[in-house]
């Protein structure tokens, strides 16, 4: 039953008040196919479908929604309805969506839920947002290493249902510090009787409360775990990063660089107004427009050579559109590995003499291209002067793309602030100044 199939079905139990016919069809829907289904139904008929919800399945629709929808769901449900749901909601779940609502209203909710559940969001939402600590949750199963394997399996078995993190059991001492990490692959193969402290990894790998969340990422892809602890300063276990967290993280952080990569610098999606979209993207072509005027002063400075030689004309727009698209790759090249790797000295090194190597081969194949056409149609000098300019052009472009993000890297700067059309702009000016340097120069000859 496809989602249009499924929302004239749904309506027709909301009008004949069907609940448990409702419920029968809603039963093994996935949380995204429920989202799905409550934006298709008409506005009118969301109150009466939340109202023929359980707690948990309206906790499990909001998110899957977007913010907008969230409060709509939260302000439909009332203050006591919505507390109920967010007892059940996964802390860290709550916890974000929470941080988006004003004070008073946070107040309310906080004030509403269950003491424990409240206390518990309020300590998630005091971490710094984008660390370890601002995306780690709170539920998780943990032992103690004198239990044996068959404590360890009753505590599981016990704790199972109130999380869905279910990929490793974390062993502490009396004082709650980690100590060890046990996979349940081990746990199920162990004897019965075996101690914790005789089958657990002693050597484990976690991270501080206040650690960037990409450098969560970048461990969890280096050593493919599902779930790496969180501690504080004095090795006290705080939570766990679950890799469906850092799916979110890689998601978030690859729109962020792309809306810096379009120098719009905050998100502009289908449903931004005109309005909104113009003024988040008019600072940076502003600063762009002002920088471009340099192009129309270095035309102006080879006006006596464009004079004499009109077909350089021609091949202007390519000189400089090649070397900024040569430039946007390599910039898009060191933004997306700057996410996913450590870089060091000689990774930098590395990479700056592998990017100089992919001009100098690009900059050869499409400057003897260029070389043989403007040949034909001019003659051989002037060929020579349009295919050596692409050929150095592209160059500059792919190490111009490749070093100002890695600088600003160095010196404490997102990179991907280095945009493509800020990029663009510089190489424009640059391709410029080399293609009629290299023609001024050689002018007594194309004449």
């Amino acid at each position: 039953m496809n989602t249009t199939q499924l929302t004239v079905l749904v309506i027709k139990y909301l009008r004949e008040a069907k609940k448990e016919a409702l419920q029968t069809a809603l039963e093994e829907l996935h949380p995204y196919d429920m989202a799905e289904l409550y934006r298709a139904l008409p506005e009118k008929h969301h109150y009466k479908f939340l109202s023929f919800l359980a707690s948990k399945q309206i906790a499990d629709l909001l998110m899957e929604l977007e913010q907008e929808l969230q409060m709509e769901v939260l302000q439909k449900l009332g203050i006591e309805k919505s507390s109920k749901v967010m007892d059940v909601m996964d802390n860290d779940d709550l916890a974000d969506m929470l941080s988006e609502i004003s004070e008073e209203k946070l107040e309310e909710y906080l004030s509403a839920m269950q003491k424990d559940e409240s206390t518990t969001v309020q300590q998630l939402m005091s971490y710094a947002p984008e660390t370890a600590g601002g995306i780690m949750t709170n539920e998780f199963v943990w032992i103690q290493d004198y239990y044996s394997v068959r404590e360890a399996v009753d505590k599981f078995k016990t704790f199972a249902e109130l999380t869905r993190n279910i990929y490793y059991l974390y062993v502490i001492d009396e004082n709650k510090k980690l100590v060890g990490v046990v996979s349940y692959r081990d746990l199920l193969l162990a004897d019965m009787n075996e101690k914790i402290a005789d089958i657990m990894f002693s050597r484990v790998i976690s991270v501080p409360i206040d650690i960037d969340q990409e450098e969560v990422a970048q461990l969890i892809q280096r050593y493919d775990f599902l779930a790496v602890p969180v501690v504080d300063d004095d090795n006290r276990l705080k939570g766990i990063v679950t890799v469906d967290d850092i799916i979110d993280v890689f998601i978030e952080e690859a729109n962020e660089d792309i809306e810096k990569l379009s120098a719009s610098g905050k998100s502009i999606d289908f449903a931004t107004k005109a309005t909104t979209a113009s003024f988040r993207r008019l600072p940076w072509l502003v600063l762009l427009l002002f920088i471009g005027l340099i192009t129309g002063s270095i035309l102006d400075g080879f006006e006596q050579t464009l004079e004499q030689v009109v077909a350089l004309i021609f091949f202007m727009p390519m000189i400089a559109g090649m070397t900024g698209n040569t430039g946007t790759q390599s910039l898009a090249v060191v933004v997306r590995g700057l996410v996913t790797n450590d870089f060091e000295k000689n990774t930098i090194l590395k990479l700056v003499w592998r990017e100089l190597k992919v001009g100098i081969i690009i900059g050869i194949t499409c400057g003897i291209l260029v070389f043989l056409v403007a040949t034909i149609w001019q003659s051989l000098i002037f060929g020579f002067v349009v295919g050596f300019s692409l050929f150095v052009t592209l160059i500059i472009g792919t190490m111009a793309g490749t070093i100002i993000p890695l600088v600003l890297y160095k010196i404490g700067f997102d990179p991907a602030v280095a945009s493509g059309p800020l990029i663009t702009t510089l190489n424009d000016i640059f391709s410029l100044l080399i293609y009629f340097g290299i023609a001024t120069s050689l002018l007594h000859l194309l004449i």
